[in-house]
C-alpha cells in the first residue's frame, strides 16, 4: 500500500512553513526606534536572508521534483524525512552564524548542514527515480544535474575555506544559491513534453 503523493507534500510544505517561521522569530527586534539600532542586527539579518534562499531554493525545487512522483513508497518518505531533517537545523545554524557575526566555526556547521541538506536531496531524487525507472520524467529531467553534483563541492570548498579565508566561504555559499536562484525550468519543459 502506499501514501497519497498529496500527503507528503502538505507535511513537507507544513515543514518548510515552521522552519521558516522559526527563523524569523529568532530576528530580535531592538528597543530603539532609530536606524541606528538595527546595525548591530546586521549580520543575523543577512544570515537570515541567505537562509531563506536557500529555503526557498530547496522548497521550489522539492514541489517541482514530488509533481513528476505517481506513488509514494516507503524509501521515498524515508528519504523526504531526511531531508526535512537537514533543512530543520537552518534555524539553528541560521542564528549561530548571524549572532557571531560570520566567524569561522559557525561557518563550517553551516557549510556542514548546506552540504548534508544537498547530499539528502540527491538522495531523494534518485530513489524517486529509482522508483519510478530510468525513463521517468524526473530522470528525463534532471538529466546530467551538474548543479546538484557541483554544489556539494563548493560546499565543502567553503567548510574548508572557512578556517583561512572565511569571506571566500561565504562567497562560496552566496554563489551557489545564486546558482540555484536561477530557475531550474528542466522538470516544467518536460512535464510539457508529456
Amino acid at each position: 500500500m502506499t501514501m497519497n503523493k498529496s500527503r507528503l507534500e502538505a507535511f513537507s510544505d507544513g515543514v518548510f512553513a515552521i522552519i521558516i517561521t522559526i527563523m524569523v522569530l529568532e530576528l530580535k527586534i531592538p528597543k530603539r526606534a532609530d536606524f541606528p539600532s538595527l546595525l548591530p542586527l546586521l549580520p543575523v539579518l543577512l544570515s537570515y536572508i541567505l537562509s531563506f534562499l536557500y529555503l526557498g531554493i530547496y522548497w521550489s525545487n522539492h514541489h517541482h521534483m514530488l509533481h513528476t512522483v505517481k506513488q509514494v513508497t516507503g524509501g521515498i518518505l524515508w528519504a523526504n524525512l531526511h531531508l526535512l531533517f537537514w533543512l530543520s537545523l537552518f534555524p539553528f545554524v541560521t542564528g549561530w552564524m548571524g549572532e557571531n557575526s560570520f566567524a569561522a566555526p559557525t561557518l563550517v556547521l553551516y557549510g556542514i548542514v548546506l552540504f548534508f541538506a544537498a547530499i539528502a536531496y540527491f538522495i531523494l531524487q534518485n530513489v524517486i527515480i529509482r522508483n519510478q525507472g530510468d525513463n521517468s520524467l524526473l530522470a528525463k529531467a534532471v538529466g546530467n544535474d551538474y548543479k546538484g553534483k557541483f554544489s556539494p563541492l563548493f560546499y565543502v570548498a567553503g567548510i574548508a575555506f572557512s578556517f583561512v579565508i572565511p569571506w571566500l566561504a561565504e562567497f562560496l555559499f552566496v554563489f551557489v544559491a545564486m546558482m540555484w536562484l536561477i530557475p531550474d525550468r528542466r522538470i516544467e519543459r518536460t512535464i510539457g513534453k508529456e
